[in-house]
């Protein structure tokens, strides 16, 4: 029977993987709501497209940890960012600079993936889930990667942006 610490510990650990998962799902319906404005930027959409394909990976390899945890996501959890996520993006489309502001909120939410994921692998590796570690870790890199994409991509969509709108044409999207 494993210790009341070791117990507590694998609750959190469940836990905080419940809820990156549905921060999983959040960053889906981010993505595809983005994906369907960006006629204007290929470019970002080509990213974005790739980064959904990673964050489906992402998702499966959460539901193998939680799998061999002998537990699963949380639907409602799931649902629920899912649906703010969506909200999110769809705030943004009545602004005419939507593309920037969708990339700054980009910027933001790698970063907090980047903050769950660091804090998920200082649990594992405090309750000693090792394989849960590297699975973890493949994915921080993936987010790093992206995060540092966002970030550097940001003074050249901006000078697109702006271009695109001080030459009289449409450039939100």
């Amino acid at each position: 029977m494993a210790s009341a610490p070791n117990s507590q510990i694998r609750t959190i650990f469940i836990t905080g993987l419940q809820n990156v998962h549905a921060v999983e799902q959040q960053a889906l319906a981010l993505i595809d709501r983005q994906l369907d404005r960006l006629v204007r930027y290929p470019e970002i959409a080509e990213r974005l497209r790739a980064h959904r394909i990673e964050t489906e990976a992402q998702i499966r390899r959460l539901d193998d940890i939680l799998a061999a945890l002998g537990t699963r996501s949380s639907s409602l959890k799931d649902m629920a960012l899912s649906f703010m996520g969506n909200l999110a993006a769809m705030g943004h489309v009545v602004a005419p600079d939507e593309v920037l502001k969708n990339q700054f909120v980009n910027a933001a939410f790698e970063n907090y993936e980047i903050a769950s994921y660091t804090s998920l692998i200082a649990l594992a590796d405090t309750g000693a889930f090792p394989s849960a570690s590297a699975l973890l870790g493949e994915t921080l890199r993936e987010e790093v990667a992206m995060a540092a994409w966002v970030q550097d991509s940001l003074p050249d969509l901006t000078r697109k942006y702006a271009g695109l709108r001080t030459g009289g044409g449409g450039a939100s999207h």
